[in-house]
């Protein structure tokens, strides 16, 4: 059954996502360095060793990437703040970074677009970095700082706060498998940092209480449904590791104000000592929750590994240009099951979905059926997820523009929006364009 305008209330929210360092371009407006400038200039990391230096350019092309926003019949623009643009050294305010944030939000009311803000999506300041990045507590104090000075300017005018953008990359996948900036790993440095970007966020929320801050608080978390190889024992226990790793973790530090006992397992000789003393920070009432969904993965069970003595198994169904299955099911799986046992009726938001694909330019135009198939059907999910109960308000598609894909550099395209590098020529996809067309008032009658 196709999917229509008509199947969503009135007041959903239908908005496209990018993120700071992906987008605007570090070496414009006074920005500090951050730790993925340095992870990416050490060979081996990053393809190509690029970075985010130019990346799309979005510091001076704002307005044209707003007009696309709005062009589509978007309500909405999820986007985040950069710490180093806004506190080059973590600490010391640039006014030229709060001059930036002033105009954007202000572009995007002009617009009619509601903005969503993320206060970290991942681009830690050097110099907190030099002092043990997310593994030192300080990190957590510093950053409840900077949500303060940001929200002073601009949290006036946003739609919404979130706090941190996917814990799990910024600890587990950053610091236990290395994958992402700053590179490690130390399963120490994970415990610790898996447990203060939670206390980082506990504590923004408190602040920004403590500020009357109008706009509602969240965070936005992923999620990745975690299938065993086979149906033994072993591959099932390894499969509900990898889930207590990934997807119980951060929510249940927020919403019971404790972490699963497969992870503690694992874990609990690394956390700093008097973590528990943490948890009531940690388990401040949201507003709302973002939920992050883009594939499964399967697991087996590994007996030649450390703990988790987890592994990967490739799985059958189709896959996008990450490799990452194609099983818009789980969307509609994590939305109820959050929806049913960690957060009731809490307004919940489809902050990222989205699809790489190696998408060609022919005669000026970019066709790009695999990721319209792709968004549709996990726009269904959605709504099958909304029949069942789950209070879901909106749907943010990742990503407006083709972007710096971290490791992955400039080489894989989940935009909605073609970028072409060398001139930052923005072409809208096919899919732009279904999307769009679903989302004109005509469509809606």
């Amino acid at each position: 059954m196709p999917i229509t305008l008509q199947d969503f209330p009135a007041d959903f929210v239908f908005g496209a996502a990018t993120a700071a360092y992906q987008i605007e371009g570090t070496a414009a407006g006074g920005a500090g360095p951050s730790h993925w400038d340095t992870f990416a200039a050490t060979p081996g990391n990053v393809i190509r060793a690029e970075d985010g230096a130019v990346a799309c350019d979005h510091y001076h092309r704002w307005p044209e990437d707003l007009d696309l926003v709005q062009a589509a019949g978007l309500k909405a623009y999820r986007f985040s703040t950069s710490w180093p643009r806004v506190m080059p050294d973590g600490v010391t305010v640039n006014p030229e970074g709060l001059d930036f944030y002033d105009r954007l939000v202000d572009g995007m009311l002009a617009r009619g677009l509601a903005p969503y803000q993320t206060l970290y999506h991942w681009d830690l300041p050097s110099a907190l970095a030099d002092k043990g990045g997310w593994a030192n507590r300080d990190t957590a104090l510093r950053f409840a700082d900077y949500a303060a000075v940001i929200t002073d300017r601009i949290g006036d005018r946003v739609a919404s706060i979130a706090t941190i953008n996917e814990p799990w990359c910024v600890a587990w996948l950053s610091h236990f498998l290395g994958i992402h900036a700053p590179g490690l790993r130390d399963i120490r440095a994970a415990a610790r940092a898996m447990h203060h970007i939670l206390l980082a966020h506990g504590l923004a929320v408190q602040r920004l209480r403590e500020m009357d801050t109008r706009a509602p608080l969240g965070i936005v978390l992923n999620f990745e449904h975690a299938t065993p190889a086979t149906d033994s024992a072993a591959d099932r226990a390894a499969a509900a590791r990898q889930d207590a790793i990934y997807n119980r973790w951060f929510i249940e530090g927020i919403t019971r104000q404790s972490y699963p006992d497969l992870a503690l397992a694992g874990l609990a000789p690394y956390l700093p000592d008097g973590w528990q003393s943490d948890m009531a920070i940690i388990g401040q009432p949201l507003d709302w929750l973002g939920v992050n969904y883009y594939t499964r993965t399967l697991h087996r069970h590994a007996s030649d590994h450390a703990w988790p003595a987890t592994a990967t198994v490739t799985g059958p169904l189709e896959k996008t240009d990450m490799g990452w299955e194609i099983y818009p099911e789980g969307l509609t799986y994590f939305l109820t099951r959050l929806h049913r046992d960690y957060v009731g009726n809490l307004p919940m938001y489809v902050t990222e979905n989205g699809m790489a694909a190696a998408d060609q330019m022919i005669a000026g135009a970019v066709d790009d059926p695999a990721r319209t198939d792709f968004l549709f059907a996990h726009l269904a999910a959605t709504r099958d997820a909304m029949a069942e109960g789950a209070n879901v308000k909106g749907f943010f598609y990742w990503s407006l523009l083709d972007n710096y894909e971290w490791a992955a550099g400039y080489e894989k395209r989940f935009g909605l929006v073609h970028v072409d590098y060398p001139s930052q020529k923005r072409t809208p996809k096919a899919s732009y364009h279904a999307l769009a067309a679903m989302l004109a008032p005509e469509t809606a009658k």
